[in-house]
């Protein structure tokens, strides 16, 4: 390996530890959470059967298998966790050309070349600083793809404004949100002016529920500033009078837990936690957001579809919300001295 490469993953390394979405598996320096291993190798082993299967029976590749389903596994790999790197193989070939991702299959009423852009760059960004892809100019020309999508607002397409997200689709906020995240960890310099244009979006609009506000704590810059601060406060209150009495959030205040939602809150919550770790409050509804995602987990390893509306059957959705599940039970993962060992908290704050 070059000593450019290794240069370039150590950089892109330091900037996942940075960046407030730090989707990859990198454990919190507090050390407060806990997972039982078990339920993390049943995700692991249902995603890594389920990456390989969809471009094998329909001959393209797709944003919840390879997008979504792929950066979890490349948090696993960050943990150590994934042993076996062949169900990869195959998804981490496309990932590597990202000139070639919109002709990818067949056009159709469902595909968003647009959104599969964000998809597929996220899943090649934790691809790369997990050392999957050793080389950084894959990223480099996905991250300008990307740049080239951004509106003028300084925000990136998703669904029509407005429109609620879901795992598969992300809505605009977590679309904005993501791409951020992906030009910080390409080339923070070079995308600073894209970078700064998508944040300002952020601090210009008011958060309409949930999930919008945890978007925007993953959006918003590292910065001690007034401005910043407000903004982060307002986000807070939000995910606080939407934390469910059982733990979990939805998209509103008001809606009922999901599996997705609370994977995007507790990812959000964690990059906070990881800021102010004196923040007992955090900690508490950390705990309480996991002990919801695995009271939800499936037999097989995977976690109910969250779709909207609610009930629907959709393997899209599965997939991709099991992705977002192990993530967020990953990236929060240490060691929790409240937790017993079936997994559950022994006393609520």
């Amino acid at each position: 390996m070059s000593k450019f490469n290794v240069r370039c993953r150590r950089a892109i390394r330091g900037l996942a530890l940075s960046v407030l979405f730090a989707l990859i598996a990198l454990v919190s320096p507090s050390q407060v959470f806990g997972e039982p291993p078990e339920s993390v190798q049943r995700a692991i082993a249902y995603l890594a059967t389920e990456v390989p299967k969809w471009h094998r029976e329909n001959d393209c590749y797709s944003c919840h298998n390879n997008g979504d389903a792929v950066r979890a596994l490349a948090a696993a790999t960050s943990r150590g966790l994934l042993h076996d790197r062949t169900p990869l193989d195959d998804t981490l070939k496309f990932l590597r050309s990202p000139e070639a991702w919109d002709n990818n299959g067949p056009d159709g009423p469902f595909k968003d070349k647009n959104l599969a852009r964000i998809q597929f760059a996220a899943a090649l960004a934790d691809a790369t600083a997990s050392g999957l892809v050793d080389s950084c100019g894959p990223l480099k020309s996905a991250a300008q793809l990307l740049a080239e999508l951004q509106q003028p607002d300084g925000s990136w397409p998703a669904d029509a404004e407005g429109t609620l997200g879901s795992p598969v689709t992300y809505g605009q906020p977590l679309a904005t949100a993501m791409a951020i995240r992906i030009l910080l960890a390409a080339d923070a310099r070079g995308f600073s002016r894209q970078i700064k244009q998508g944040q300002q979006w952020f601090a210009e609009h008011e958060p309409q529920g949930v999930l919008d506000a945890a978007a925007a704590l993953l959006a918003l810059p590292n910065e001690d500033c007034q401005a910043v601060r407000l903004h982060r406060t307002q986000a807070l209150k939000l995910i606080a009078a939407g934390e469910s009495d059982g733990g979990g959030w939805g998209p509103y205040v008001n809606s009922p837990p999901e599996v997705f939602d609370t994977a995007v809150v507790l990812l959000a919550l964690s990059a906070e936690y990881m800021r102010y770790p004196i923040e007992r409050k955090l900690a508490a509804s950390i705990v309480h957001g996991r002990d919801y995602l695995l009271s939800r987990q499936h037999a097989d390893g995977s976690w109910p579809a969250t779709t909207r509306p609610p009930g629907v059957d959709s393997y899209a959705q599965q997939v991709s919300t099991t992705g977002w599940a192990l993530q967020a039970l990953l990236v929060t993962a240490a060691e929790d001295p409240k937790r017993t060992d079936s997994g559950t908290s022994e006393e609520r704050e």
